[in-house]
């Protein structure tokens, strides 16, 4: 009997040693696959972020764009301003060929805002994409043609006076004085002594008188109206000469008729429109103008003043370059059509280059 008990207990010894074993060989073969697989996720899981984060280059983008003015003219130097939510605002310049860039906008909505002295400011917007380049239309810059303010009780005689101060100060390029022109369409009708205010501002300018000058001394040196002879009273005589021409046509036709007239002598910038609607209107100023009363008439003023003008030269002029009545007619031809020109130049080149325009606002007085 307890040779059978030991035989059971040798047995039950020699079973458990023998799973014991083979529970350790097992272990043997597959842990050091288990352990490797456990590295393997666990190096994997660690590598997750470092895959799915993008570098900061293909978080961002770049915008670029081009600015023209009304006529296509490339607008160079026009300060350009980036901006986004969330984020630092950008500021750019246009280069020689109008053209602005950003690098390194962080991706999504942007908006650029474009201003540059003597034209409307723009706005353009658009979205950037990782590692991509956004190209903005073609921005067109254009000159204001009115700023309208609603002044109630401000006479219609104030208010012209102040758009007569603001024309005072407009010149082509910062110097050649350009009183005669309005940007405002709609601005108060004049008084006669605006209207003479304006004639004496424009005569008595210092650029005036240099050109005045330099036309005498061309005259001179072209030995035109020979009687006057050379030498300083030669001069003297052409430049007293042409001064008279420009006194008379700027007093005449810009003072004296339109008050006896009751018309306006300035030009009316258009600004809108066709480029060839924009034509026959500059072309059509010195035979069509606008009334004190505000409505489009016949150019009496500058007709009348333009052959007054040419008559009043005839009279002053050396007997040996007298051409008689031929000469007083084409005379005021000519002055006519130097008006036209002057209308074309207006408003298709001058606008650009005036350096002050002002608002010259256009008001509703309260009676």
């Amino acid at each position: 009997m307890s040779f059978i008990r030991f035989g059971i207990f040798v047995s039950a010894r020699t079973a458990k040693a023998t799973a014991t074993i083979f529970t350790l060989v097992i272990f043997a073969f597959v842990a050091p696959a288990w352990a490797q697989q456990s590295k393997t996720a666990a190096s994997q899981k660690s590598l997750t972020p470092a895959k799915t984060q993008q570098s900061p280059e293909q978080q961002t983008g770049s915008v670029t764009g081009k600015v023209v003015d009304q006529s296509g003219t490339q607008v160079v130097g026009a300060a350009v301003t980036l901006t986004q939510a969330g984020a630092a605002k950008m500021d750019a310049t246009t280069d020689e060929d109008g053209r602005f860039v950003f690098v390194s906008v962080p991706v999504g909505d942007f908006e650029v805002t474009i201003s540059f002295t003597g034209l409307t400011p723009q706005k353009s917007s658009g979205t950037v994409a990782a590692g991509e380049h956004s190209v903005t239309p073609l921005i067109m810059m254009a000159i204001p043609t009115q700023v309208t303010e609603v002044h109630v009780g401000v006479p219609p005689e104030e208010l012209a006076t102040e758009q007569i101060h603001e024309q005072e100060h407009q010149r082509v390029l910062g110097v050649i004085p350009n009183f005669y022109v309005s940007y405002a369409p709609n601005a108060a009708p004049l008084r006669a002594k605006h209207k003479f205010q304006l004639a004496w501002k424009s005569a008595s300018d210092p650029i005036t008188f240099a050109g005045v000058a330099f036309f005498a001394g061309v005259d001179q040196a072209a030995d035109r109206y020979g009687a006057y002879g050379q030498g300083a009273e030669g001069y003297a005589k052409r430049f007293g000469a042409t001064y008279g021409d420009v006194f008379t046509a700027t007093f005449i036709g810009g003072a004296v008729m339109p008050s006896l007239l009751k018309q306006d002598p300035r030009y009316f910038y258009k600004g809108t429109g066709s480029k060839k609607s924009r034509l026959l209107y500059a072309i059509a100023s010195s035979v069509i103008c606008k009334g004190d009363n505000g409505k489009w008439q016949p150019n009496y003023s500058n007709v009348v003043g333009s052959f007054a003008g040419s008559a009043l030269q005839y009279t002053y002029t050396p007997p040996g370059d007298r051409t008689g009545t031929n000469g007083i007619v084409g005379g005021a031809l000519i002055r006519m059509g130097e008006t036209s020109l002057a209308g074309v130049l207006q408003e298709f080149l001058f606008a650009k280059l005036t350096k002050t325009k002002g608002t010259q606002r256009a008001s509703v007085s309260n009676p």
